[in-house]
């Protein structure tokens, strides 16, 4: 049987997967093995709601607007409640903190692991059908186990951070995740409903020739970033921007590239996340072989303040990201 760059078959199934690697944690039992599968779940559910948007009345905007103040769609709203069942059925976790949601969602106060997440990235995309996704990271909780959360529980670094991952629903609906111990992805067989290991340890080139940015807020942009795209331009590099944030990070890990979120004249703190999107994908470029930073700082360094902090964001290739550096300094 032939086997992958891990000794393992090809065509491992994320559970086996997860409990080859269990070993890797010298200090878990278990419950984190448990919450990935959870997780998973949870993926493949939102992965058949994604295949029947056309077809049922999920499809569109739900009439009222996340604590972002951005407009809710039908989907961001149903993604939110089955990730939110999943993890609370699984009893893993002890508190919650999702883009859809202004405070913490408190469940199992035993529990050890806290879970930031944006259940449905570039939901917006679903009614022209196109990729959209789900982005994750796993905290091990600072206060002790069987108090209330505490802020400091969800306020940590994203060095700090033990897994992270995100689901791709694409072409095909993919799971991608680390814990530490290098990248990992698992492609979801439909007719078996399993996550199979298809991509095992993923490494992002160092260099790369796609460019990722909405060149539309182009006058808004700080004179470093608008710098930059015009030297990518006079090196004839390729633009490709899908809107969503995991299918652009995705394809520039593979093929190598950068992905770009600058602050603007509307948003100086950046838009993205930190917690639940600029973590969870720094942590992942970085177990890649790659490179996230704000334009001054890398992403895992910063103190978070505030649950739904924001950030400027380039990621991708480490010589495409220093290089977009320079002309920042």
């Amino acid at each position: 049987m032939s086997k992958n760059s891990l000794g393992l078959p090809i065509g491992t199934t994320l559970d086996r997967f997860i409990k080859k690697k269990q070993d890797e944690f010298p200090y878990a039992t278990g419950e984190l093995s448990q919450l990935l599968r959870d997780i998973a779940l949870a993926g493949k559910i939102i992965n058949r709601e994604v295949n029947k948007s056309g077809l049922l009345d999920i499809a569109g905007a739900y009439g009222s607007k996340n604590v972002q103040g951005e407009d809710q769609q039908k989907l961001d709203v149903i993604a939110n409640i089955r990730f939110t069942r999943a993890l609370r059925n699984g009893g893993q976790v002890c508190a919650i903190v999702s883009e859809e949601d202004e405070e913490i969602i408190h469940l199992n106060p035993n529990c050890r692991y806290v879970v930031a997440m944006d259940p449905l990235d570039g939901s917006s995309n679903i009614d022209v059908n196109v990729s959209i996704g789900t982005i994750f990271s796993i905290y091990r909780r600072i206060s002790p186990v069987g108090g209330p959360v505490q802020e400091e529980d969800v306020l940590q670094k994203g060095q700090e951070q033990i897994a992270a991952g995100y689901i791709l629903y694409g072409s095909s609906t993919m799971l991608v995740y680390t814990t530490g111990h290098g990248v990992h992805g698992f492609t979801l067989e439909p007719s078996l409903g399993e996550f199979v290991l298809s991509h095992a340890i993923l490494k992002c080139p160092e260099d790369g020739k796609i460019y990722s940015i909405n060149e539309g807020s182009w006058k808004y942009f700080d004179k470093g970033t608008q710098s930059y795209i015009e030297d990518c331009k006079e090196r004839d590099l390729t633009a490709r921007y899908i809107g969503s944030l995991v299918a652009d990070f995705h394809r520039n890990m593979l093929k190598g590239g950068i992905y770009i979120y600058p602050k603007t004249e509307n948003t100086p703190n950046g838009k993205l996340r930190l917690l639940y999107e600029c973590n969870a994908l720094a942590f992942i470029a970085e177990q890649a072989g790659g490179q996230a930073t704000d334009g001054h700082q890398r992403i895992l360094d910063i103190n978070p303040t505030s649950f739904h902090q924001r950030s400027p964001f380039y990621i991708g290739s480490t010589k495409m990201v220093a290089h977009a550096m320079s002309f920042l300094k």
